[in-house]
């Protein structure tokens, strides 16, 4: 029974709340005292202490732990830039070293006064940084889908058929518009095909072995991803005449692209089969496999940078604008500016000594 004759005292530890009970003439009410006690542990998980011992397993207040990946271009990643990153990151942990020329840093992200000034903060550091800002948790990717042209290969396709015809410049001109967002990808995309009428197959099997680089660290960031259960897509706004093949070369589990429409089986007819496959189809490929898959949102990662690849880029757990336009870079949740797309091994908390080479 409650009397108010019980004089209950908190003396506060660093653990536990310790109670005790003092007894005037009175019987001990247990259910009082439990409550007493479940109230103290509510305010001290409030303030963020850690529970009693006996409610250890429950309970507990997560806080918004992030993770800060720095990786230097140059090779190597000065002790002083990682230095003057733990001085910028609020409550920033000791740096752990993924390689020569990568870190990660632990910090809290609910003290900092303006999250999302941190990556550009960083970004400024001596050096060519790239600087990534994300929740610690679940960084390692089991869906990734990329872009083909100026992200997992240097060039765009389409321009390089041009030169064939003595257009190059003018078909480069109308791509750079459409990367920018500045036109419509759909239009752009018809009229530069239509250029390409009468030109001969033959000249994709050219471009491909004597113009086409595939851009540094591509092969490892796939090997990689695979080798740890992972499922890629390279997705491009370009033709199937060159994705397959240069998927296959990098080594995409599969690639989706626009199909060229031909004439007696051996030149281009200037036409691209409807419907092309741009912005919303890049998009609805990343939400089939994730469906497919049976994965959450945060389980993605897309990467690209043009103005087609947006979307795609946004619905991604982690979108990352790679060497991108001025509006992707803008919008997407990571940049990539300086680095090879081994970065986004880095990014996802694997360590130099972890890369499959392919």
């Amino acid at each position: 029974m409650w009397c108010p004759g019980l004089i209950v005292s908190c003396r506060p530890c660093r653990d536990n709340a310790q109670i005790t009970v003092y007894l005037h003439r009175i019987g001990i009410d247990d259910d009082a005292v439990q409550a007493l006690g479940n109230i103290e542990r509510q305010r001290r998980l409030a303030a963020g202490s850690r529970p009693c011992n006996k409610h250890r397993s429950t309970g507990i207040l997560h806080r918004m732990i992030h993770v800060a990946t720095l990786i230097d271009a140059s090779g190597s990643l000065a002790p002083s830039a990682l230095e003057q990153a733990c001085r910028i990151l609020p409550g920033a942990g000791q740096a752990k070293i993924l390689g020569p020329d990568a870190a990660d840093i632990s910090f809290s992200a609910e003290n900092a006064p303006d999250q999302s000034a941190l990556p550009a903060q960083l970004r400024a550091l001596p050096g060519r940084i790239d600087a990534v800002v994300q929740p610690a948790s679940n960084r390692r990717k089991k869906l990734f889908l990329a872009d083909m042209d100026s992200t997992m290969i240097r060039q765009e396709c389409i321009d390089e058929l041009a030169d064939y015809v003595g257009l190059k410049s003018h078909v480069a001109a109308i791509t750079e518009r459409a990367m920018r967002g500045e036109i419509a990808f759909e239009p752009a995309l018809r009229e530069r095909v239509a250029l390409l009428e009468g030109l001969s197959v033959s000249v994709v099997e050219e471009v491909i072995h004597e113009r086409i680089k595939l851009t540094p660290g591509g092969r490892t960031l796939i090997a990689t991803m695979r080798a740890n259960g992972a499922r890629t897509c390279m997705v491009s706004g370009g033709f199937t005449l060159f994705a397959d093949r240069i998927a296959a070369m990098i080594g995409f589990d599969e690639s989706r692209a626009n199909t060229l429409t031909l004439l007696d089986g051996d030149k281009l007819a200037g036409k691209v089969a409807e419907p092309i496959f741009g912005r919303d189809g890049k998009r609805a490929a990343l939400i089939e496999l994730r469906n497919e898959l049976g994965l959450a949102k945060a389980d993605t990662i897309a990467i690209g940078d043009g103005a087609n690849d947006l979307d795609m880029i946004l619905e991604a757990g982690l979108g990352v604008a790679f060497r991108a336009k001025p509006k992707v870079a803008t919008a997407a949740a990571a940049r990539i500016d300086h680095c090879d797309l081994t970065a986004l091994l880095y990014v996802q908390g694997y360590s130099r000594d972890q890369f499959v080479q392919s």
